[in-house]
């Protein structure tokens, strides 16, 4: 019998996959609830509030270098701004420690035969260009009714990135402002 080797990043990313959807809270949107997630829940004045009386129990916020006193991994504009490009979308995970956000599927009103999902990784706590990446899936539902994997614009995820960068921009500003 011939031995079939599966390839490592095939593993690590089943698992990546698996720990993520285990590790959903309720609150950002997760597959329990099939919602649009609450961002007053989801953070208030750049603080992510817990269940227990709303208690600041993360600040987002940070400084021009993501920078706060929690000890998050990500930049928290990049982190705030994902989430507001992306609220439309219903979201299925977000861990705002390890910078993962992900959607589930979403069909827009105009176009039920297809619908698109999105993997957001914010890699570096500086708001930086390189500092997000966006991963986008897309499927059609074939003539038999079964949805079937479609290929995306190679522009679509560039364009997602760019636009959360520039709200993370845009928030970081009137953040100064207020200051």
């Amino acid at each position: 019998m011939k031995d079939r080797k599966i390839p490592l990043s095939g593993v690590c990313l089943a698992i990546l996959l698996l720990s993520l959807s285990a590790c959903g809270s309720p609150d950002v949107g997760t597959e329990a609830s099939y919602g649009q997630p609450d961002h007053d829940k989801l953070y208030k004045n750049g603080s992510l509030l817990s269940d227990q009386g709303g208690a600041d129990v993360l600040n987002l916020g940070g400084d021009e270098k993501g920078k706060d006193a929690s000890g998050i991994g990500v930049n928290g504009f990049l982190w705030r701004a994902s989430l507001d490009t992306v609220s439309f979308m219903p979201i299925a995970s977000a861990d705002p420690f390890g910078g993962i956000i992900i959607t589930d599927w979403y069909s827009s009103p105009n176009d039920a035969n297809e619908r698109m999902r999105l993997n957001i990784f914010i890699r570096d706590r500086e708001l930086r260009a390189d500092g997000v990446k966006v991963s986008v899936f897309r499927q059609s539902k074939g003539t038999d009714g079964r949805w079937m994997d479609a290929a995306v614009t190679p522009t679509t995820g560039p364009s997602l990135e760019n636009a959360i960068l520039t709200k993370a921009r845009q928030i970081r500003l009137t953040q100064k402002e207020s200051k």
